[in-house]
């Protein structure tokens, strides 16, 4: 590995880098405009001097001020990265709250968003000439330069443009403790004392983005996770699996369909009209899009078959698992995750998990915010069963058979073994770590 000035090569190939050199690696990548950038760059002095104290005028602005905490100092690089993959209404928020939890994890919600109305918001004329291809190498581009910590990619997504690196429309920016945390938040305390109350707080307290400032604080959590439920298959992630920048860890979340599906009608109802119609009737609607969960099962099956032939670039790189071995054992799953990404659990964690998987899962409030991580895990695992009626459950069985029987998920054939919460419907299965 060549030695790059003002680091020092520590073991595994990793490297230590100065305050100092990071900065200077940020403003070449990223071209930062700020006058204290320039100036560190230009003579290797920058704001902090001496003791960690800031000498200079920028010392005033306190956001820079935050940089002088030797807190800032020690990055090593290669970082672990680590990518959610999993399907809308399948827990995903409630798990990426794991990782987000982790003091060293810079984590990140849902920036494919961005791509995705990007691509959707252009021109019909511009549309008809955007393939699936197309979309998901960009979403292969943003993710790679999200993993360098190069937030200023994300500007070409954006809308309205970020100006000087700034914006107020990064997406549920509030559900990630390092965007609003110091130094790019110097009213987010340490960004985990406690969850946050909805999703505007964040915004309210830290004004807007600065994603200069998020790209630093990016370099110096030294890991970084995504979630993203964009993806349709694992294999639209092998070119990442294989980039040499990169050692990529994919945590494919699965849940039963049923569940899924139950899930969205509630959180989308003018999008699942037809289908809340049926529920709520039990007569099927002639202009039901019943391709709204056969794509999910069909695409979770795809993944899970993948990883059974065990491809080398997978090996080493991905781990299957149920929503709902972690809601009834949130504990020992959440310790697997760990084990596999190749990081210690910290106390922070556990914490959060026995906070939040002891609340009333018929608490209202869960129900009125959409991405809401605070439940009585075990009981919403299985609660759909409670919700969805035996006619559009049945549908759903014959319709994603062979994915209920890959991934472990028992059938029902009468309204009332659907109702008797006293038989799971989820077998034993043990997922292992591709190897």
């Amino acid at each position: 590995m060549r030695q790059r000035e003002g680091c020092r090569a520590r073991g595994g190939g990793r490297m230590e880098c100065s305050w100092k050199t990071v900065l200077l690696l940020v403003c070449a990548s990223l071209g930062v405009q700020y006058t204290a950038i320039r100036t560190l760059r230009d003579s290797l002095s920058g704001p902090c001097q001496g003791a960690y104290r800031c000498q200079t005028r920028h010392y005033r602005d306190s956001r820079w001020r935050a940089l002088c905490d030797d807190s800032w100092m020690p990055v090593e690089l290669p970082r672990k990265h680590i990518l959610l993959f999993a399907t809308t209404r399948s827990g995903s928020s409630f798990t990426g709250q794991l990782l987000n939890q982790h003091p060293g994890i810079f984590y990140v919600f849902e920036p494919l968003y961005h791509v995705q109305q990007a691509f959707t918001n252009s021109s019909s004329r511009l549309r008809r000439t955007l393939d699936r291809r197309a979309l998901l190498g960009a979403y292969r581009d943003l993710l790679l330069n999200l993993y360098t910590c190069d937030l200023h990619f994300i500007e070409n997504y954006i809308r309205p443009e970020p100006q000087d690196h700034v914006t107020s429309s990064f997406f549920r920016r509030s559900s990630s403790h390092a965007l609003c945390s110091p130094p790019v938040c110097l009213e987010g305390g340490d960004g985990a004392a406690s969850d946050p109350p909805d999703e505007t707080w964040c915004p309210k307290k830290c004004g807007a983005l600065n994603l200069t400032l998020a790209s630093m604080s990016c370099l110096s959590r030294g890991h970084i996770a995504i979630k993203t439920v964009r993806v349709p298959e694992v294999g639209d992630l092998r070119t990442l699996t294989e980039d040499p920048r990169l050692d990529l860890k994919i945590i494919h979340l699965v849940r039963d369909p049923r569940a899924i599906l139950a899930s969205r009608i509630m959180a989308f109802s003018d999008q699942f009209r037809a289908w809340k119609i049926w529920n709520a009737t039990g007569r099927q609607p002639r202009y039901v899009d019943l391709s709204q969960i056969t794509s999910t099962c069909k695409d979770m099956a795809a993944s899970a078959e993948t990883s059974l032939q065990r491809p080398a670039w997978l090996r080493g790189r991905y781990l299957l698992v149920r929503y709902e071995d972690l809601a009834f054992n949130p504990k020992d799953k959440a310790n697997e995750i760990y084990r596999f990404v190749g990081l210690e659990m910290e106390d922070r964690v556990r914490m959060w998990i026995a906070k939040n998987t002891n609340s009333n899962v018929s608490s209202p409030s869960e129900w009125n915010y959409r991405y809401s991580t605070t439940r009585d895990s075990r009981a919403t695992a299985e609660s759909w069963r409670l919700r969805l009626g035996f006619d559009i459950v049945r549908t759903v069985q014959n319709l994603c058979n062979d994915t209920l029987a890959l991934l472990g998920y028992k059938q029902v054939h009468s309204a009332a073994e659907l109702r008797n919460l006293s038989h799971s419907l989820v077998e034993h299965r043990t997922f292992q770590p591709v190897t």
